[in-house]
């Protein structure tokens, strides 16, 4: 009889949240000669451009036995951009949160793609000091609470230099160079910019750091207008063109990047504790929430405006720190859904030169009633009765007066 060859125990699987930027590449080799693990890598297409099918077969060369590509751009827009529109949400009153939305669906695509191919690990390529591992690692253990994570790059000892090095030796193909060393990271809600000079919150950004926006200097002469028309607080139509969210989404980041309208440069507090220079571009998020909040003005009452505006901070806040899935987001869309319901119309905003203004609003359930703001002579508001009113509401202040302001 002939000698029985031994037989090869199948590898562990892990799948790997694969952007085809620096890390994740670095990953799919570093994860390979670090824990012996056959490599599964999930991009998802969340608007970010570039060659997909590229980025795909750029992981099966690196060394991943499979790859696939997700197409999640309508679930981005529909699923998690929708409600964070009707939110207004800003974190720091600021950033409209592009990277942090797109992270609980990244996860939970992953979460699914490593039960449907029996894989028990998952991996992502962020760092240590970063807000995207904690968006990552929440979310997966809140679907998976049996999954174990691995984070590459918060293990090696790799400065960004040294990635970029370890890149050249493997012959990883990478787009990044020690020239022009941007960490970038887009979807179609908006584009975030880090490191290299950026680093110096003193140095203006580098003309190159923006593709979303024209320089304002650069943008064209006339203004333009355009109008955006709202359903239960989500927009519907440009300049009377019905469209889906996602293409209202893109063609608005056509429109207002065109007029250099959309970038954001913040010093940023992160979830981590530590503080870092953010360069963003978001030119349809930033020109929507503008829409959307001052049709809110005309048609939600005063108590509830404000009452809104602390969820809408709380509401940024989570989604900034990752707890997308749990019950206190879906309780906030609940209230926040039930306000939306007369949140209907159009508002009319002009682009120029990098701003942005409204310039007119209607809605069939406007609050605002010209006859009781005008002070033509068509006037119907109560003079006398504020009288009255003024006496009343200031009566304890008055009483305060009286005993302490002798």
């Amino acid at each position: 009889m002939g000698q029985v060859g031994s037989i090869r125990e199948p590898k562990d699987r892990v799948v790997l949240a694969y952007s085809g930027g620096l890390d994740t590449s670095v990953a799919i080799k570093w994860l390979q000669e670090n824990y012996d693990l056959e490599v599964i890598a999930v991009a998802v297409d969340v608007g970010q451009g570039g060659d997909l099918e590229a980025i795909k077969e750029k992981a099966l060369k690196i060394g991943a036995v499979h790859s696939e590509m997700v197409d999640a751009k309508k679930a981005f827009a529909e699923k998690f951009i929708a409600p964070a529109l009707k939110a207004n949400a800003l974190y720091e009153k600021k950033y409209p949160l592009a990277t942090s939305l797109s992270r609980p669906l990244i996860a939970k695509i992953l979460i699914e793609a490593a039960e449907g191919t029996g894989a028990v690990y998952a991996a992502h390529g962020c760092t240590g000091k970063g807000n995207d591992q904690v968006r990552f690692e929440v979310t997966m253990r809140a679907l998976n609470p049996d999954i174990t994570i691995i984070a590459p790059a918060r293990e090696w000892d790799f400065t960004r230099e040294s990635a970029i090095e370890y890149a050249q030796k493997h012959n990883i193909p990478i787009s990044i160079t020690k020239k022009s060393p941007y960490s970038i990271d887009e979807n179609v809600w908006g584009k975030s910019i880090e490191c290299g000079i950026l680093e110096d919150p003193w140095i203006e950004p580098p003309a190159d750091a923006f593709t979303l926006t024209v320089d304002p200097m650069q943008a064209p002469d006339e203004p333009t207008y355009v109008e955006i028309e709202f359903e239960q607080g989500v927009p519907i139509a440009v300049d009377g063109q019905k469209m889906n969210l996602l293409s209202l989404i893109e063609k608005v980041n056509q429109i207002a990047g065109s007029n250099g309208f959309g970038r954001i440069d913040k010093v940023e507090n992160r979830l981590v504790g530590i503080k870092s220079r953010e360069i963003y571009e978001a030119p349809a998020a930033l020109t929507l929430i503008m829409a959307h909040r001052e049709l809110e003005d005309m048609t939600l009452t005063r108590d509830l405006m404000h009452f809104k505006y602390a969820v809408e901070e709380k509401y940024a806040d989570l989604i900034y720190d990752g707890l997308w899935f749990g019950p206190l987001r879906e309780s906030l869309d609940a209230f926040i859904n039930e306000t939306q319901k007369v949140v209907n119309g159009t508002i009319r905003l002009k682009l120029y030169k990098g701003s942005c203004q409204v310039v007119g609003r209607k809605s069939p359930n406007s609050l605002y009633d010209r006859s009781l703001a005008t002070y033509e002579a068509d006037d119907t508001f109560s003079h006398k009765a504020a009288e009255g009113f003024n006496k009343i509401f200031g009566l304890s202040l008055e009483t305060w007066g009286r005993k302490y302001r002798k």
